[in-house]
């Protein structure tokens, strides 16, 4: 059997290559030279392991990730993060190649809104705007008639007529966060991200108290007793640049770890605290991002599989939502 043939097989049993690498092979250098051979962009989220992180040609949040998938000019769009990206940069390049180092690196946020079901709860307000969290899936941005991120998602929901209706999916917290913000009542789905419903306001307040000074920062997917009690409430992007400007000198995060790494070498003098968890296990880390290693990552660009692909129509009816939320982002500056 031809090792083309045995990667497609691995994808088949596994979702990613199970290929072993040589291990004279220094994978880090390996990834470089490959990108720079296939003209290939890597992007990663702030949510990736710190050496996916270093390797990335661009590390953002989900907003930044969108705009540079959208103006890159590179042949292949490799995407260490979860599919919900992968595939928003496949909407926005479908005659690029798009690929992901492991098909199952999932969103339990997506996935908490299937198709079938928004669809039919979406038909009983047939008057209303359909704003839908970047995280959900490309069939649930044909649904869409605005896309938003944590970043945009005041600007967008304050653009839409005050006597328009909202529908708001997947996320519940987000929702809820946005409805005090812009004053808005709006038809929630009932969504939620596994990772930011898991943090515990009591070890939160142990810790705090632990640390007089300490400012708690915390990411709008969490749940609303959490952010009653946050001296700043952002997106992974805004978390990172208030940590940068805050004259406070400790902070505890309430989002997924991974975003410390990039804190830590922007202001490598604050002590960054991560949220604890409800539970004794790392369950504020996204079991998904955590997916992606470097030995997957080098077998997909060696390989280019496994690769992201879309239905034309989805493509076609999805990328309308992405792009009204890039045309709103950049009117606001963002």
């Amino acid at each position: 059997m031809d090792t083309l043939q045995s990667a497609k097989n691995d994808l088949q049993k596994y979702g990613f290559l199970n290929l072993p690498a040589d291990p004279a092979i220094d994978l880090l250098q390996e990834i470089k030279r490959l990108k720079q051979e296939k003209n290939a962009v890597l992007l990663a989220h702030y949510y990736q392991v710190p050496v996916i992180q270093d390797l990335a040609d661009f590390v953002g949040d989900s907003l930044a990730l969108s705009q540079e998938a959208a103006a890159t000019d590179a042949d292949i769009i490799v995407f260490a993060g979860v599919h919900f990206m992968a595939e928003t940069a496949k909407m926005l390049n479908p005659g690029k190649k798009v690929l992901i180092p492991d098909l199952h690196a999932g969103c339990s946020l997506a996935e908490s809104a299937p198709y079938h079901l928004f669809k039919d709860f979406k038909s009983r307000y047939p008057d209303h705007v359909v704003v839908s969290y970047v995280n959900s899936s490309a069939e649930l941005k044909t649904l869409t008639d605005i896309c938003c991120t944590s970043t945009n998602a005041v600007e967008i929901i304050n653009s839409i007529p005050k006597n328009k209706g909202i529908i708001f999916a997947p996320d519940r917290n987000l929702g809820a966060y946005l409805m005090k913000v812009t004053g808005r009542e709006m038809v929630l789905w009932h969504g939620v991200c596994q990772v930011h419903e898991m943090f515990s306001w009591e070890k939160i307040t142990s810790v705090m108290s632990e640390h007089p000074g300490a400012e708690f920062i915390a990411h709008p997917e969490c749940q609303p007793h959490i952010l009653e009690i946050a001296d700043y409430v952002g997106s992974t992007s805004g978390l990172l640049k208030y940590v940068k400007k805050s004259p406070a000198s400790t902070f505890v995060i309430a989002t997924e770890p991974g975003i410390l790494y990039q804190m830590q070498k922007a202001a490598p003098e604050k002590i960054l605290i991560p949220a604890p968890a409800m539970t004794n296990c790392a369950c504020n880390e996204c079991p998904f991002m955590k997916l992606n290693t470097v030995e997957k990552l080098y077998n997909c660009m060696k390989y280019e599989l496994p690769e992201v692909s879309l239905e034309e129509n989805v493509i076609k009816e999805g990328r309308k939502c992405i792009d009204r939320m890039l045309e709103i982002s950049a009117q606001a500056g963002l």
